[in-house]
């Protein structure tokens, strides 16, 4: 499916004005960051890349496309003759998916001509911001479940679309199954699901949902156990299963106070093996506070979604180099924003992740790809391994980079081995990496300064 008209219309118009100021043909160097985490969050996760990819290579304007823009007569005749033979062509890096990232690291960057890269802005931020919004909240919920088993349920609390892209997410950092089929389907996440009280109501009483259930599903499934009385319906779930029940899930309620009663009565039957899964509203501070009940897995839906209170992750697509003077074989000039609280960084940066001695990341460095500075040379360095963070994804327009999902949630998990344990606690702080740059006196300083 082409993507083309996924975008903003100002990118439209800054195209059809680069157009005629001779800009658009000029090569330029956007680059992907957050300012800031949301408040209290030590790091964030790129996800979204592969997705990025995809919408890139499918950035093509079609018949139908070019019929509508035309219709709306808001464009001239140059732009959409531009729009009609449109075909990326340029270069991308970025960050690898699940990687963590802290502010103002680059996490994409993207070099081509000025017409060409302003066109992407609108779909490739759609994309990173709420992918990696539902990765980061996801990744500090699987840090609180300390190992328990997390399912994604959070599909009907998103929009259809956005709600496949939120499994692909939550996978990435170490959600185990998903309840949407068709994030299964495309990306081949494990699927989990048995039934809603409507399926015990519809029964008129528990023990016949409950045969029913078994006698479709097998003794190995999770019977919902909260829709009149929970020790009552753990009883009848034990008489018609015996204690070779997979799962009760409780779904109301006060969490902690049912899982302990739940365990109790469920070992008192003989149903040792029996597990308890917690849902209903859970987001990571919940689920932390749960870590010392008798749980065996969790399943999480709205917050997850929405990014636990954090519904984006905030990037900006912004200039940051670009030549001036439309020369070939030109170095591309620095430029950068000088307004209050939106200040940008100029030219184009490649970062690193310093590693100390005991592999534990100290510092993101941001390296002008056109200073004459070599990271391994900087004195604070030497005694420190520099990871870099950017890969090209994209080279001449063509795709180069599809890792399996599995590999991604590899590298993710080797991120976060990375970060000292206090960054992975439940707990308010600061981004557990400053992002530094050397100035003009060869001093690492704050990017954010």
């Amino acid at each position: 499916m082409t993507t083309a008209l996924l975008t903003d219309f100002y990118e439209l118009t800054m195209l059809e004005a680069s157009l005629q100021s001779g800009v658009a043909s000029r090569e330029s160097s956007f680059e992907v960051f957050a300012r800031s985490l949301p408040p209290g969050r030590r790091f964030g996760v790129v996800a979204g890349v592969g997705r990025v990819i995809d919408a890139i290579s499918n950035f093509r304007f079609n018949h139908e496309d070019l019929e509508y823009l035309e219709k709306t007569k808001r464009l001239n005749d140059e732009t959409i003759e531009y729009l009609a033979n449109f075909r990326f062509t340029g270069n991308v890096w970025s960050y690898e998916e699940g990687d963590v990232y802290f502010p103002y690291s680059p996490v994409l960057r993207v070099e081509a001509p000025f017409g060409a890269a302003v066109l992407l802005e609108t779909v490739v931020l759609s994309i990173l911001n709420f992918d990696s919004a539902v990765a980061s909240a996801g990744a500090r919920m699987v840090s609180a479940a300390g190992g328990r088993r997390l399912v994604e349920m959070g599909s009907r609390r998103a929009h259809e679309y956005a709600a496949v892209s939120a499994a692909r997410s939550a996978y990435i950092v170490g959600f185990a199954a998903t309840s949407n089929l068709k994030a299964g389907q495309v990306y081949g996440i494990p699927i989990s699901g048995t039934v809603a009280h409507a399926f015990i109501l519809a029964h008129g009483d528990e023990k016949k949902a409950f045969l029913a259930q078994i006698q479709a599903q097998g003794p190995d499934t999770t019977v919902l156990v909260d829709t009149y009385n929970i020790e009552e319906a753990i009883r009848e779930a034990i008489s018609v299963t015996g204690t070779s029940l997979g799962a009760v899930r409780i779904d109301s309620g006060d969490p902690a106070r049912e899982s302990r009663k739940a365990r109790a009565l469920l070992d008192s039957l003989g149903a040792t093996k029996t597990q308890i899964v917690i849902s209903g509203d859970l987001d990571e501070y919940s689920i932390a506070e749960l870590s010392p009940e008798p749980i065996d897995g969790f399943g999480v839906g709205t917050r997850l979604v929405t990014g636990s209170g954090a519904p984006t992750a905030n990037f900006v697509y912004k200039l940051v180099a670009i030549d001036m003077e439309n020369a070939q074989n030109r170095k591309l000039a620095p430029v950068a924003k000088r307004s209050a609280a939106k200040a940008t960084l100029g030219g184009r940066k490649s970062p690193w992740r310093v590693i100390d001695s005991h592999n534990k990341a100290v510092l993101e460095y941001l390296e002008i790809i056109d200073s004459s500075e070599i990271a391994t040379e900087i004195p604070e360095f030497k005694s420190k391994k520099l990871r870099p963070l950017h890969k090209q994804i994209i080279r001449g327009g063509e795709p180069l980079h599809n890792p399996h999902l599995e590999d991604i949630r590899v590298l993710h998990r080797d991120s976060l081995s990375e970060l000292e344990e206090s960054a992975k606690e439940i707990v308010p702080g600061h981004p557990s990496l400053r992002t530094v740059l050397l100035d003009s006196r060869g001093k690492l300083v704050n990017a954010a300064t």
